[in-house]
This record gives C-alpha cells, sequence and structure tokens, in this order.
C-alpha cells in the first residue's frame, strides 16, 4: 500500500506534468533590441506586462501604452527595477476612444522617429452589451477597431524602420466567430460569449489582410493565440472567474502566455510566414472563415469607412 505522502508526491508529480504540457512552447531566440522601440498596448498587466518586461530584458525601449496610467506607472517602475532598462514609458492609451487613440498616436510621432515593434495585445472579453465612446459595441471597437486605426496611424513610422513587425493578439476562440456584416454592432442579437469569438476572428482577418498590403514594404505582421492563460481578462465572467481558479494548476502563467507573441516578434526568419497565426511559438491551422480572403478584404474596406478613414 502506498503511503499518505506517496500519494501526495504522486499527485503533485502528476501536477506538474499535466501543467508543463498545457504550458506550451517558449520564445528560443538570443535576440538583443538595443537601439530598438517597441510599443505595446495594454501592457500594464497580465500577458502584455510579461512581454514588455522581456523586451526591456533585451535592452529596447518600450512603451506601454495603457488607460490606466497609474496602473502602467505601477507596471513600468517594476519592470525598471528588474531589467535595469530605465527606458519604459508609459502613455495614455484608451483603445475605446478614437480620439485618445489619434492623441496616443500623434505624441509619440512626434517624440520618436523609429517604430521597430507593435504589439496589439490589449482587450476585453465577456462584456456585457455596451458600446464605445464612438458608438461601437465594445469587443468589436476596443479588440479590432481601435488596434486597426492604432497601426494605420503608426504604419508609416514601422515602414520608415523596417525590418518592422506587426503581433495582433488573437486567440483559439476565433474558430467560434463569424463576421455578421449584417450585424456588427451586435444590435440585432447579442450574445457576449460570440461578440468576443467574432472580434478575435476579425482580428485573423485583419492580420491576413495587412501582410497582403504590407508585401515589400520590409514590415511583416502576425496573429497569436497566447493560451488559455490565468489573467483578469475574464473579470467580466464570474463563471469562469470561478473556473479559473478551479483549473489554475492546468492554465499558463502570464510569463508563458507571453511566449508565442515575444516568437512571434523576435525570431528570425519569420518573414515567408506574414500574415499567419501562431499558437504556442508556431504556425497553426485556423478556421474556414479565418482564411477566406474575401471577407478579409470586406472587413477591412467596412473598418476604414466606420472609422471614417482611408487606407489603400
Amino acid at each position: 500500500m502506498f503511503g499518505s505522502c506517496q500519494v501526495c508526491s504522486f499527485l503533485s508529480y502528476f501536477g506538474e506534468l499535466v501543467r508543463k504540457f498545457f504550458a506550451g512552447g517558449v520564445c528560443r531566440t538570443n535576440v538583443q533590441l538595443s537601439g530598438k522601440v517597441v510599443v505595446i498596448t495594454g501592457a500594464n498587466t497580465g500577458i502584455g506586462k510579461e512581454t514588455a518586461r522581456e523586451l526591456s530584458r533585451r535592452g529596447a525601449r518600450v512603451y506601454i501604452a495603457c488607460r490606466d496610467v497609474l496602473k502602467g506607472e505601477s507596471a513600468a517602475s517594476e519592470i525598471r527595477a528588474d531589467t535595469k532598462n530605465s527606458q519604459v514609458l508609459v502613455r495614455k492609451l484608451d483603445l475605446s476612444d478614437t480620439k485618445s487613440i489619434r492623441a496616443f498616436a500623434e505624441g509619440f510621432l512626434a517624440e520618436e522617429k523609429q517604430l521597430h515593434i507593435l504589439i496589439n495585445n490589449a482587450g476585453v472579453m465577456l462584456c456585457p452589451y455596451s458600446k464605445t465612446a464612438d458608438g461601437f459595441e465594445t469587443h468589436l471597437g476596443v479588440n479590432h477597431l481601435g488596434h486597426f486605426l492604432l497601426t494605420r496611424l503608426l504604419l508609416e513610422r514601422l515602414k520608415e524602420s523596417a525590418p518592422a513587425r506587426v503581433v495582433t493578439l488573437s486567440s483559439v476562440a476565433h474558430h467560434a466567430g463569424k463576421i455578421r456584416f449584417h450585424d456588427l454592432q451586435g444590435e440585432k442579437y447579442y450574445n457576449r460569449g460570440f461578440a468576443y469569438c467574432h472580434s478575435k476572428l476579425a482580428n485573423v482577418l485583419f492580420t491576413r489582410e495587412l501582410a497582403k498590403r504590407l508585401k515589400g514594404t520590409g514590415v511583416t505582421t502576425y496573429a497569436v493565440h497566447p493560451g488559455i492563460v490565468r489573467s483578469e481578462l475574464v473579470r467580466h465572467s464570474f463563471l469562469l472567474c470561478l473556473l479559473w481558479r478551479l483549473f489554475s494548476p492546468f492554465l499558463k502563467t502570464t510569463w508563458e502566455g507571453a511566449q508565442t507573441s515575444l516568437h512571434c516578434a523576435l525570431a528570425e526568419g519569420l518573414e515567408p510566414l506574414s500574415g499567419k497565426y501562431f499558437s504556442d511559438c508556431k504556425k497553426t491551422w485556423v478556421s474556414p472563415r479565418a482564411r477566406n480572403n474575401k471577407t478579409a478584404e470586406r472587413l477591412w474596406n467596412v473598418s476604414c469607412e466606420l472609422l471614417g478613414i482611408q487606407w489603400e
């Protein structure tokens, strides 16, 4: 018979094996970033914060672009102390307000002459029905349209700094998404779970179309599924908060969740894979809807119309 200590040791060992299985890939590149400039949205917490920490450790000048500046300053102070890199800066960016996005971009472009990596990391999940300052459904407005506009406003600086990269966080949830052009704002029917899925599909389609339009510019782009991560993203769902606590040992840490973002931002030789979708630090398959070029192009045009911009 096994003693209780032996059983506990076995369960602990087994649990660690399972957790490591779910942990996924690790960014292996040793690329250093001295002299490089990075913008990361939502980097005051979670995956974004860990991404900022690693890029700062590699010598980059990192801009934490976030809505809560106080939390951003706290994160930046922690990262500066941890990495001994003083060039971790915080700037106000509210992706639910196009005026804030434009103000951030205007300030950044006046401040910096280069931009080598843009990581569209911020996002919302499972929000009750609400609209942004510009009248967009919140998931669509923040997760897709906000980053769409931000990328457009910073694109010339990325081109001038090439080789450069744009990394956009999506999710495996895109498989359940659909671009409902007849009801993009969810006014006819709204389900907050599906609204999140639709916005994550939009992220993959945006990356696909952006890659096509950036061919030959030296700027490449990638969509990322970070994994199922212990983070604040589920804060709008009481049920998911409970499930996250219950299954916490099997979820990725924020450090593990940041690895695929880092891989796509840093790994050598990824240029031929521009426009692709990555999970666990490797290219992986997307849903049939995410491979539809006509949908990607139509979403691009509709996004421009909604934002009142031109982007050929």
